[in-house]
């Protein structure tokens, strides 16, 4: 029986979330803190489950990069990593997805961040490119620029597994090892033969 093992990005291969961080890197602190100033109401409400998680998030991602060019945005998503890899690697959950790898596991980095910036992170980890990615993804317009909108859902929560099990389908024919560290991984975690909060 094959063994497949996925991660969370945020929180568990890195040492905090990198939505925030990607976002002042990308757009400077000047427009990163006018932005939360208008958002903050919005975020408040988010905070108390009065406004559901996904839309605020699609909001303020649309607020700092509709518009920008496909390019541009992979582009501030290497250049991130390259400056970042070392100073949020987790790294015994790393040294864990590595010694998957080393025992010719199928592993997938399940987030809710966006894919552009998540996956440059992992060959600076692994020195691989045997990684898979199973993220949130932004929606790109005819004119090759981001709407605003997600393409498809938030990769959080149920949506995890949904995921992986359109990538994985086939449930009785692995053995699935699962590691998280938040509310946002509970279900992938509860599915996981072997689920590991970290």
């Amino acid at each position: 029986m094959k063994t497949v093992a996925v991660f969370d990005f945020d929180g568990t291969l890195t040492t905090r979330d990198t939505l925030l961080l990607f976002i002042r890197y990308a757009c400077g602190n000047l427009r990163f803190l006018l932005g939360f100033l208008l958002y903050s109401p919005l975020i408040v409400m988010m905070l108390f489950r009065l406004f559901p998680n996904w839309k605020a998030k699609e909001r303020v991602f649309s607020l700092f990069f509709k518009g920008m060019s496909i390019e541009r945005f992979e582009e501030l998503g290497r250049r991130f990593a390259l400056r970042e890899h070392q100073r949020i690697a987790n790294e015994p959950v790393i040294e864990q997805l590595r010694k998957h790898l080393s025992d010719g596991a199928t592993v997938y980095v399940v987030s809710a961040s966006m894919r552009q910036w998540v996956q440059p992170f992992l060959p600076l980890w692994t020195k691989t490119d045997r990684v898979r990615f199973l993220c949130t993804e932004p929606e790109v317009g005819p004119d090759g620029r981001l709407t605003g909108r997600f393409l498809g859902k938030n990769c959080y929560g149920p949506e995890k597994v949904n995921r992986l099990l359109e990538a994985e389908p086939h449930r009785n024919t692995y053995t699935l090892y699962a590691y998280g560290d938040s509310n946002g991984d509970t279900e992938m975690l509860a599915f996981a033969d072997y689920g590991k909060k970290v």
